[in-house]
């Protein structure tokens, strides 16, 4: 019995890293995080029309109806290349929220993420962790409050927010009494904001969300563990590249005992975590009951091996690797944001525990 990959996942993971690589290699990435918003829509739309934004929505709504593990493949490709696009935020997140959702309403919003004519940020932090002042409530179909970690909302067209704990709402970005502030990080490849809501006219409230809220952070995390893996393959093959040409006392470092096991020791840390997500990616679909374990394991395994990888494998460079001249530190950075996007390991763990019913529900 095969459980690897199909010959259909295994060309749309080829197709999509080919696009990737042309269309948008390092210098491009370098060009876009000097401008306001570091997301592009004619990205987002050529991802369309090679089916990409689509791949988890229903082909009633116009997309391409695939599984997670597909998508999984699609998110390692886009941090492999560390490729700046709400992939997470639309085509994951809110495609699994508005479809679990299932209201008639949601159908125009899934069909212009499968067709790139929409892009969609999430304000949804508060769904697993609270900073004081932070939460969003909804009266009268209005949304009051501030969400602090929203993504990709700079240059979105809607965004979804979870409101009361248990509801979905549904906002334009341009809403009067919508105000965002665009947030510092060392991940230039990502929109992170602060999103305050002042009376704030919905365009849908869904209550009774619980499952929805769920579902959508569990293929979150998933796909965000698969973005990672992909930051790291990268990072190791760039070591290795880096360590071939490299010379010190007339040798390549490559020939270094040292440097040898320090590669060999990343490549061991990638290969069992690569069938952790795929796992955590099929039972999604496959094994729902156990998708809300696998989700945390994957994405809190994968971002402690992705610290140690980034670390390992900017050392291999030197003391280049820590300059702005390197691209590594694309990858470098991209990893530690990930980290706590969705959920730190140790919120993961702890999470993981109340699952199997070790730890009391936070």
């Amino acid at each position: 019995m095969d459980f690897g990959l199909s010959e259909d996942q295994r060309l749309l993971e080829q197709s999509v890293r080919s696009f990737l690589n042309q269309q948008v290699p390092i210098d491009r990435v370098r060009e876009l995080r000097e401008h306001e918003c570091v997301i592009d829509r004619k990205i987002w739309r050529a991802l369309a029309e090679l089916g990409v934004t689509g791949i988890l929505i229903a082909e009633e709504h116009g997309g391409s109806g695939l599984n997670l593990l597909d998508a999984a493949l699609v998110s390692e490709a886009i941090g492999a290349a560390s490729t700046p696009t709400p992939f997470l935020s639309s085509a994951i997140m809110t495609a699994v929220g508005l479809a679990e959702v299932g209201r008639e309403q949601t159908h125009a919003w899934l069909k212009g993420i499968a067709t790139g004519e929409i892009m969609f940020g999430t304000a949804i932090t508060e769904a697993f962790s609270k900073r004081e002042g932070a939460g969003v409530s909804s009266a009268n179909g209005t949304l009051s409050g501030k969400s602090m970690m929203a993504s990709d909302v700079c240059t979105a067209d809607f965004i979804l927010v979870v409101c009361d704990g248990d509801k979905l709402a549904v906002v334009r970005r341009d809403a009067p009494g919508i105000s965002v502030t665009k947030l510092v990080t060392i991940d230039k490849t990502r929109c992170t904001t602060e999103v305050q809501f002042d009376n704030v006219t919905c365009e849908a409230v869904f209550d009774g969300c619980s499952q929805a809220i769920d579902r959508m952070l569990q293929a979150g995390r998933i796909a965000l563990a698969a973005d990672t893996l992909g930051c790291c393959e990268t990072m190791v093959e760039m070591a290795v590249e880096y360590a071939k040409e490299r010379k010190q006392f007339n040798r390549v470092i490559g020939s270094f005992q040292a440097v040898k096991h320090m590669c060999a020791e990343m490549i061991a840390e990638i290969e069992p975590a690569r069938s952790l997500m795929w796992y955590a990616a099929h039972s999604f679909d496959a094994a729902p009951d156990e998708a809300p374990l696998m989700a945390c394991h994957s994405l809190a395994h994968i971002a402690e091996i992705g610290r140690d990888i980034a670390s390992i494998a900017t050392q291999v460079h030197g003391g280049t690797g820590w300059t702005d001249e390197q691209n590594v530190h694309f990858w470098f950075k991209r990893i530690a944001n990930a980290r706590h996007l969705l959920g730190g390991p140790e919120l993961l763990r702890n999470r993981a525990a109340e699952v199997q019913g070790l730890a009391e529900a936070s």
